[in-house]
């Protein structure tokens, strides 16, 4: 987000804060969207990774994959109907099924994860007198899905289960990807599955809904993201296959990390043994990035220096510098304001009393002191909801929304945790 914007937001509301960019999301999605469809494969999101978003992807993407019964619950109030849910995870209980195929009459998709899963969904179709659709995950080596065997075995036996649709299979075996020869191992192996069933079955698989994990860059030592020939590369890779049915890509974190920024301020600054501590009023409970390793990795960072009075500037790091805004009008001013100033490196650690709680080691900023704000980029992908959010009964953030559109928009305020944490007193 640009300076102004963020400028303005800090004017209203306090911090600790999440930003969703919901301008930023929807050009980002765009772009995807634009890539995949002249190859016309489809988009999900997997709404674990930001169910705020829910609402602003609506119109954006074709389904949402919902993993839990609240996940269900927000698409509900977001009016998402059955059919573009995509009900998936490990522990399908039979209450909630029955209440899912009760309200919409079956519509959606189903993955099975398990014989037991293949077996409820089966008795809860039967109960509610309707044909569900299927997907049948296959396991990438770890607790999810089924087998390479196992899931041929529930399409062998699918006459046996007259109430059950076996529609395609859903794969996905992680994030962050970087090398295109792992997405290349893992669609020649789900082609290969889709032939066999298809030769030794004569049964058509239709669908394939394939989480490729695409890689987003969180830290400054990491290449710059090329998302259209990132796309393309993935799309090559599709187009090789002979699977001729439905295709469509699972993603989360691949869509909404670029639009979220977190918003912390400097509470305090200390030097033991030399070395600088700056105590911000969020921490790791609140703010996480996949691949940081014991706080070494530099995220990408706004730092806003907050005078008595109002904001006085803001500078943006890269790559540990610092880029300040160089216009005409300021130019002259910005020079003889920044050769007075001093870079340090900083520690800087959350709120939590525990020594894990360090966000970014040796960090370097510019003049920094305590009242000033960091806008840690990038966060738009869980850490509004992955983090130890209840550890030592600290406040969950506020989460305001902007765009050009409405402006900043308050989603949900401060709320105090201690009462999710103690015995109740009624």
């Amino acid at each position: 987000m640009k300076q102004q914007e963020l400028e303005l937001i800090l004017k209203k509301y306090q911090t600790p804060a999440y930003v969703f960019d919901l301008d930023a999301l929807a050009r980002r999605v765009q772009r995807i969207s634009a890539c995949l469809k002249k190859a016309g494969i489809n988009l999900c999101y997997a709404m674990k990774a930001n169910p705020f978003l829910t609402e602003a992807l609506e119109p954006l993407v074709e389904r949402f994959e919902v993993c839990s019964p609240g996940e269900f619950r927000i698409c509900e109030r977001q009016g998402l109907p059955m059919e573009r849910l995509v009900i998936s995870g490990v522990n399908k209980e039979r209450k909630d099924m029955i209440r899912m195929i009760e309200k919409e009459q079956g519509r959606g998709i189903f993955t099975v994860e398990s014989m037991e899963h293949f077996r409820l969904l089966s008795e809860c179709a039967r109960e509610g007198k309707v044909k569900l659709n299927l997907l049948v995950r296959i396991t990438s080596g770890n607790q999810f899905g089924v087998d390479y065997e196992l899931a041929k075995q529930m399409f062998r036996e699918r006459e046996a289960y007259p109430e059950l649709s076996l529609r395609g299979i859903q794969y996905y075996s992680g994030t962050q990807k970087k090398k295109p020869s792992v997405l290349e191992r893992e669609l020649k192996m789900l082609d290969r599955f889709c032939l066999e069933v298809q030769e030794e079955l004569n049964v058509a698989v239709s669908e394939l809904e394939y989480g490729p994990g695409l890689f987003v860059p969180y830290f400054q030592s990491e290449p710059k993201e090329q998302l259209e020939e990132m796309l393309e590369e993935l799309i090559q890779l599709i187009g090789r296959m002979k699977f001729s049915g439905k295709i469509t890509l699972e993603m989360g974190r691949f869509l909404a990390a670029e639009c979220g920024n977190y918003l912390t301020r400097i509470v305090d600054r200390k030097e033991n043994g030399g070395q600088i501590y700056g105590i911000v009023d969020g921490g790791i409970h609140q703010l996480n990035y996949f691949g940081q390793t014991m706080a070494m990795k530099l995220p990408y960072v706004q730092h806003i220096s907050v005078e008595k009075g109002g904001t006085d500037f803001a500078q943006s790091h890269s790559r540990g510098k610092a880029d300040v805004a160089d216009t005409s009008e300021n130019k002259g001013a910005t020079q003889e304001c920044m050769s007075m100033k001093k870079e340090e490196k900083w520690n800087i650690c959350g709120s939590l009393c525990t020594t894990a709680d360090v966000i970014v080691k040796q960090y370097p900023l510019m003049d920094a002191k305590v009242g000033d704000v960091l806008v840690f980029e990038r966060t738009g992908a869980y850490s509004v909801t992955e983090g130890i959010s209840l550890f030592l009964s600290r406040d969950l953030p506020k989460v305001l929304f902007y765009s050009q559109k409405e402006g900043i928009r308050l989603v949900r305020d401060r709320k105090e945790t201690d009462n999710m944490n103690s015995v109740s007193c009624w």
